[in-house]
């Protein structure tokens, strides 16, 4: 990370008709090899940055959405296709690629490799950080609880489904 970071952050897509600023640095920054984000971004994984909704804020454009799971939407823009956002249900704010970001080399990974099942056999991990399974995730877990206690009660509200 460099001395001074730069606050606000500030990103956005490919051509310019989305932009995004957050006030405040991110609260963190991990990877996730899961295969949803593979196919999202096509690549081999996902560096994002978490941010506090009160903080973040788009500055040109919006993202067009996509459901891409039952607890989760990515955000996208519609001129270039560039992958912005990934929020689950239920978050304060949206996760943004660290890619959007315009000084990536200010975020560098802390938090966690999430989605490990999925991490392809010839990508070797070289650094430290700790390695869980999607099912492990907490970021996952939080966004089953909260979908399990918003649905109506039934015998089948607690089940998971992927």
């Amino acid at each position: 990370m460099v001395e001074r970071p730069h606050v606000p952050v500030t990103g956005g897509c490919l051509c310019g008709a989305i932009r995004y600023e957050s006030t405040e640095a991110p609260e963190l920054v991990g990877f996730c090899h899961c295969r949803m984000c593979q196919k999202a971004t096509g690549g081999l994984f996902l560096i994002f940055a978490d941010f506090e909704a009160d903080a973040f804020k788009f500055t040109r454009g919006e993202p067009r959405y996509y459901r891409s799971s039952e607890i989760a939407t990515r955000g996208f823009c519609p001129d270039c296709g560039t992958p912005v956002t990934f929020q689950y249900d239920g978050d304060a704010g949206p996760a943004v690629g660290v890619g959007t970001l315009d000084h990536p080399e200010d975020w560098p990974p802390t938090w966690e490799h999430s989605g490990i099942e999925s991490k392809v056999p010839w990508y070797e991990i070289s650094d430290d950080l700790p390695q869980t399974t999607t099912e492990e995730s907490g970021f996952l877990k939080d966004a089953r609880d909260r979908k399990a206690s918003a649905a109506p009660t039934s015998s089948r509200a607690n089940e998971r489904s992927e």
